[in-house]
């Protein structure tokens, strides 16, 4: 092996051997397990060096490094992620995003994926669904792109424009949605009443001020004679785990509302209602979808685990995973994820989701197309909100 190349492994190498040491102060591994991992460092050095031996054109090794460090951790979930430096220097700054907005939730399968969009926001009205891939923002495939990096790039000053360019199912053609960034306004949760002593609740977001807003909304419905209350949840995709389990605190009022867990040996902490919670105590039947996640995720998680209520609709997308930031030599990083929460009882959320009680799907939906006029998913969940009427 040349001089080169040797320096050239070393170059690649060094950052994944930081990344296996990071991994052992996460967490304490056993000696095996350690062994193991050193022989699996030592392999990806031989490819390494077959690679700058043999590939057809000169391989530059902080390509070569880079590509290594997003394959390893795009590996792990979608939310961990490789993080160059001038990423990393954005992080750290703490300088507030712009308040400009497009109003989606993203994931990563491929490229990024869309989770969700909010309600009435840019991304909703120009028709954006779950699971829709986005190609590339502003020119700029996302092929490579973290989730971190993705989020950042969508925000920008109210009233400028981003284009992304969109894959729906097996659609061959991309289509080019451009949008408008705006500031986000409007409720984070809507009700009305519907026959049959239902109170209807829409929960748009679980960003901060969403629990006060579900308590007003909830004495309203009880005040105009709702026995009984549906939540819809469906898509709901924004706001902070916390924001979800104090949503829950209203409706739970004994046992374990979620455990939070760090690697699969380490220990777990359980969070439990507290004296005074569970001040709602109608029955509640939740509607839920693949878009319901991280915040929503939790709240369902929490009430259906109580028995507090039963979920229609669609498996939940199965996010719970906690992250930050963890700091690699010359400016890099991971976005890692090092806690999760679980169920009730123990169970896994992330990578699983939860299984509704009534199961119905969504109907899936070209560009362009009118929404159906029968929502069968939501007649299904007023069917059996009827029945604890």
């Amino acid at each position: 092996m040349s001089l080169k190349t040797r320096l050239s492994v070393l170059l690649i190498s060094t950052p994944i051997l930081a990344f296996v040491l990071v991994g052992g102060l996460l967490g304490n591994s056993s000696a095996s397990s350690g062994d193991e991992s050193f022989q699996h460092l030592r392999v990806f050095q031989d490819v390494v060096r077959l690679i700058m031996d043999n590939y057809v054109t000169e391989v530059e090794p902080d390509r070569a490094m880079e590509g290594a460090l997003r394959g390893l951790t795009e590996g792990l979930d979608p939310d961990s992620s490789y993080l160059a430096a001038p990423m990393v220097k954005a992080i750290e700054s703490g300088e507030p995003l712009e308040e400009g907005e497009v109003g989606i939730e993203l994931t990563r399968q491929y490229y990024l994926r869309v989770i969700a969009a909010r309600d009435g926001s840019p991304a909703a009205r120009a028709g954006l669904q779950t699971l829709d891939y986005v190609r590339a923002i502003d020119g700029k495939p996302t092929r490579d792109m973290s989730v971190v990096e993705g989020t950042r790039l969508l925000r920008g000053k109210p009233g400028t424009r981003v284009t992304l360019t969109v894959i729906r199912g097996n659609a061959a053609e991309p289509h080019e949605v451009v949008l408008t960034r705006e500031k986000s306004a409007g409720p984070l949760v809507s009700s009305r009443t519907m026959d049959g002593g239902i109170g209807y609740l829409r929960v748009i977001s679980l960003r901060n001020g969403a629990v006060e807003e579900l308590r007003r909304h909830v004495a309203d419905l009880k005040s105009k004679g709702s026995q009984v209350l549906l939540i819809d949840l469906r898509g709901t995709a924004e706001g902070t785990y916390e924001t979800g389990l104090q949503a829950a605190r209203l409706f739970v009022k004994s046992g374990t509302l979620a455990v939070k867990a760090g690697r699969d040996k380490g220990p777990r902490e359980a969070i439990t209602a507290n004296r005074g919670d569970g001040a709602i105590d109608l029955p509640v039947t939740l509607v839920a979808s693949l878009g319901t996640s991280g915040a929503a995720e939790l709240f369902v998680s929490a009430l259906h685990g109580n028995a507090r209520a039963t979920v229609v609709g669609e498996r939940t997308l199965g996010r719970a995973g906690i992250q930050k930031l963890v700091k690699l030599p010359e400016g890099r990083g991971l976005w890692l994820t090092y806690a999760r929460y679980l169920r009730p009882n123990g169970d896994p959320i992330q990578g699983t989701g939860i299984a509704p009680d009534v199961e119905v799907d969504e109907p899936a939906r070209e560009f362009g197309a009118p929404a159906p006029e029968k929502d069968a998913l939501l007649e299904a969940a007023i069917a059996q909100a009827t029945k604890k009427g």
